[in-house]
């Protein structure tokens, strides 16, 4: 189906929300956070948490990231799905990424950053480091109400040490035309929850429980949370693993920061037994996220990879 301009994705205020303290509106936001990500498994946020100018600095230092050499950006280098530059692919050819793994690991970000700028670049490092705190910060407010609407409480400090961070720096270019032209193909996350940010420009669109696309168009300065396919699992189908795509038009470039919290290498996705009833009976068998991540890769991998690799018959 095609996709509709409509402004229907919830929008939900966390400003004077802390991780530490619970604030006099905790109790609402948690209920806006449950029924949003059951119906969509996204949402829009503002976060007053984020220093006002600090966004705009993050988006200058990615304009000048993009700029460098293609033989430079393609030191970015993983062994691991996902994690270093990807570009120059024909059926996404406005594309282009960089991945910092570890992204709160002391050291990762000026690591990347003197790979890319082989002086430094200690302003570009400066920002991207105190932008990936804010938005881990944030990932973790959500994951604490998510926890909480559930009855889960017990499980909130095990399942947030569960996982890493990945930073990945999006760049979609704006197409030759007029016409629409396809930035990244429909897809699910396959980690826990993505933590988006990006400029002011429309690309972002998904897709609601009946088939229709939606286009996504946050305002400025406010984040997009989208749940993946190791959530959706966690919780035994609670929460939608949203699809989602990019969708590129007019002149101006698309950059965008995804924050993304991904199962550390060994934990097993495994749904708690409060998840489990008659009326919600197992879905996904436990599973190890990186052997999952490995087979969405191979050939019997696809938009329905969770439930071939791991589904209840």
């Amino acid at each position: 189906m095609g996709s509709e301009t409509i402004k229907l994705l919830p929008t939900i205020n966390f400003s004077q929300l802390e991780l530490e303290r619970k604030s006099p509106n905790w109790e609402s936001v948690k209920s806006q956070v449950k029924l949003a990500l059951q119906e969509f498994g996204c949402f829009e946020a503002t976060f007053d948490q984020i220093p006002r100018d600090l966004p705009d600095t993050v988006i200058q230092g990615l304009r000048q990231l993009f700029e460098l050499p293609l033989q430079t950006k393609l030191q970015n280098m993983s062994n691991k799905h996902y994690r270093g530059y990807i570009g120059q692919h024909a059926v996404v050819p406005l594309y282009e990424s960089l991945g910092i793994d570890d992204a709160l690991d002391l050291g990762s970000i000026e690591r990347f950053t003197n790979l890319m700028w082989s002086e430094g670049n200690p302003d570009f490092s400066t920002s991207m480091r105190s932008f990936t705190e804010k938005l881990s910060e944030f990932d973790q407010i959500v994951r604490k109400l998510v926890l909480e609407s559930l009855g889960l409480e017990k499980y909130i400090d095990e399942h947030i040490e569960s996982t890493n961070y990945l930073v990945r720096v999006q760049k979609y270019e704006a197409p030759k035309n007029d016409e629409t032209e396809l930035g990244l193909t429909a897809h699910t996350d396959k980690n826990m929850m993505t933590i988006l940010y990006q400029n002011e420009v429309n690309g972002l669109e998904l897709q609601t429980k009946d088939g229709h696309w939606i286009t996504v168009e946050p305002s400025p300065n406010s984040l997009i949370v989208i749940i993946g396919d190791a959530f959706h699992a966690w919780t035994n189908g609670r929460l939608r693993s949203a699809y989602h795509r990019v969708m590129m038009k007019g002149s101006v470039d698309r950059y965008s920061v995804g924050l993304f919290s991904i199962p550390k290498e060994g934990y097993i996705i495994k749904a708690p037994e409060e998840m489990i009833d008659e009326e919600h009976p197992l879905l996904y068998k436990p599973y190890d996220h990186f052997e999952f991540v490995k087979f969405f890769y191979t050939d019997q991998g696809g938009l329905t990879a969770l439930k071939a690799y791991c589904g209840v018959v």
